[in-house]
């Protein structure tokens, strides 16, 4: 027990120090985790923790992760990404196969064993590489559906790689006997040992079609029955049971459990119960692909890469050129534009986490020899270690040149108007449509192409261009507007533009949108004294609705709601007086003070029967 609480406290201490760090430092919590694996290793080793058996545990992040993907995903929106999951995710398999094969075979190695590494490094991580687009908003981009249909058609590979490694023994392995153990390692129970292939075949989709309808006929009354009991606890057992099932179910009759998941979301995407199920398994998924990441740090053999390291960077650095190679090709072919391919090339780059499972298997089926394995092992985890490093390349180089010419593509802005509407999405949308309705004209500025397509397509003037920077606002006539609506998504965005506009073009009335109430200050502070907060008036209208609800006077909710608003106002404008940019606000005392005097005061004003002035 103290060996356990032991490891468990060195994995938490290592992630909780280093990636905090990594994240400040803009290298992302992947590498923050791989860090942490790398600085605690000599003490697993010392302590003869076994890194691969926690490493086997901690995979269940990925299948988890695939589910919480599934969930947002519908089956049409499936059906839609056909071409790229079969063509674009198809050929990258094949193609990079090849090539790594080909590579092989002019090293010396037979062609059986060449193609088994060429399957083996044509698979991504899932892991690293869904976490980092989800970090960075980047999963629902071009760039991020094509690099998701690419791992997904990975995951799907995976099936028939492990039918086909075996026939690619090697009668030289197969007389040292090195297969029996390693393979006696996949011989666990299963539904489909010993069954001819036509039963094999039907099992397997029985297995498929008790998944699809459980989860579309099962999951609303279970969850309705575990609701009767009013706990917690029991959702997220039960979300948690569903997917190890699931998961299970898939090991037994030889499928991926992680694409098994996936489907099981897919089929939840539409339930009345997805963000439940999404709040139960997110923090479980979050610490185990922590997990994970920290022991590919902690598996690396640092002995075996630095007698072999020059060897080992070179396969390394061979796999990435490659694998960037064919998907930016591909990227043309598919039609993805722009820093989306690079994004996807780059990004999938890396071999994966499956890697290491299939690694192993190879060995144990006398495919590959435990000595090649050893290094593709360090080829694997060396590979994704430098994945960060490719995400910050394609943040710092290729986005920002891609926004540079953007920016040089900026329309040209053909007649001004006294306003103009920065951003034309939820709040500037809004905000256009009530002016155009009352026959003022505006000039709408947004920086998304495919926003601007659709609004034209419906007869609106709007530009495209970014509102932040000076010389388009001078295009867009500031000098001559009268009003300027900032309603662009971003909140130092947000405030930077308010800024510039207040102190420079002091006679422009700027009307800003605030994400919060720290925003607020921070914007009043800028210089704007008209800020609207997001949902400060749904939030009013709510709270009337409470009151009609709980059966007070019409009147009198309306007398409450315009007494509250008027205190709230006023209060506002003194505590943007006391409010100290990066300092939390419950550590500010002048500023705790002046809230919990306001707090008394709103109370005595929407106690008293006075009338409002």
């Amino acid at each position: 027990m103290t060996d356990l609480l032991l490891v468990a406290f060195l994995f938490l201490t290592a992630s909780v120090v280093a990636v905090p760090i990594a994240t400040r430092l803009g290298l992302g919590s992947v590498l923050g985790y791989l860090i942490a694996g790398m600085t605690i290793s000599p003490l697993l080793s010392a302590l003869h923790v076994p890194v691969e058996a926690i490493q086997h545990i901690a995979e269940f992040g990925v299948v988890m992760m695939l589910f919480l993907v599934g969930l947002e995903l519908e089956p049409k929106l499936l059906w839609s990404m056909r071409q790229r999951l079969f063509g674009l995710g198809g050929l990258q398999v094949a193609l990079t196969s090849a090539l790594v094969c080909a590579g092989f075979v002019a090293l010396g190695y037979s062609w059986q064993m060449s193609l088994a590494v060429g399957l083996v490094m044509s698979l991504s991580s899932t892991a690293i590489v869904l976490q980092t687009l989800n970090e960075k908003g980047l999963l629902k981009s071009d760039g991020g559906q094509a690099s998701f249909s690419v791992l997904l058609m990975q995951d799907i590979a995976v099936i028939p790689m492990l039918a086909l490694l075996p026939l690619l023994a090697s009668s030289d392995l197969l007389a040292i006997g090195g297969g029996t153990d390693a393979a006696g390692a996949h011989t666990s129970f299963s539904l489909v040992a010993g069954l001819p292939g036509w039963a094999a075949a039907l099992v397997t989709v029985t297995a498929v079609a008790v998944v699809v309808l459980a989860g579309s006929r099962l999951t609303s009354p279970v969850f309705r029955f575990i609701a009767m009991a009013n706990l917690r606890e029991l959702f997220t057992a039960t979300a948690l049971g569903m997917v190890i099932g699931i998961a299970l179910l898939m090991s037994l009759v030889g499928l991926s459990p992680a694409l098994g998941t996936f489907l099981a979301g897919v089929v939840l995407a539409n339930s009345e119960y997805r963000h439940e199920l999404e709040s139960d398994i997110d923090p479980f998924k979050g610490l185990l692909l922590g997990l994970f990441f920290m022991t590919v740090g902690a598996g690396i053999n640092f002995e075996l890469l630095f007698g072999n390291f020059a060897h080992v960077l070179s396969l390394t650095v061979g796999l990435i050129a490659i694998k960037v190679l064919v998907l930016w090709l591909l990227g043309i072919a598919f039609g993805v534009k722009g820093s989306g391919r690079w994004l996807m090339a780059l990004g999938l780059a890396q071999a994966g986490e499956f890697g290491f499972v299939l690694l192993s298997f190879t060995v144990g089926q006398s495919v590959i020899s435990q000595g090649l394995a050893d290094q593709l092992l360090l080829v694997v985890a060396l590979s994704m270690l430098l994945t960060p490093a490719l995400f910050i390349f394609f943040d710092k180089v290729i986005a920002h040149r891609a926004t540079e010419t953007a920016q040089q593509a900026t329309d040209e802005i053909s007649h001004h108007s006294d306003i103009i509407i920065a951003g034309h999405g939820r709040m500037g949308g809004m905000v256009n449509r009530i002016l155009t309705s009352a026959k003022h004209q505006t000039t709408v500025i947004d920086f998304s192409s495919k926003t601007l397509e659709a609004l034209r397509a419906f007869g609106f003037k709007v530009y495209f261009g970014d509102a932040t920077r000076p010389d388009l606002l001078v295009a867009a006539g500031i000098e001559r507007a009268k009003v300027l609506v900032v309603a662009i998504d971003g909140r130092e965005q947000i405030t930077a533009l308010t800024h510039y506009v207040c102190h420079n073009w002091p006679h422009v009335h700027v009307i800003a949108r605030a994400t919060d109430r720290n925003h607020v200050y921070e914007l009043w502070a800028a210089g704007c004294r008209d800020i609207i907060r997001e949902t400060y008036d749904s939030s009013l209208r709510m709270g009337r609705s409470v009151f009609d609800a709980m059966g007070v006077d019409t009147v009198r909710s309306g007398d409450l709601l315009k007494r509250f608003e008027q205190a709230d106002r006023s209060g506002m404008a003194q505590m943007a007086a006391v409010y100290k940019p990066g300092v939390p606000t419950h550590l500010n005392p002048e500023y705790v003070a002046l809230v919990k005097k306001f707090n008394a005061d709103m109370g005595k004003a929407m106690q008293t029967e006075q009338p409002l002035d």
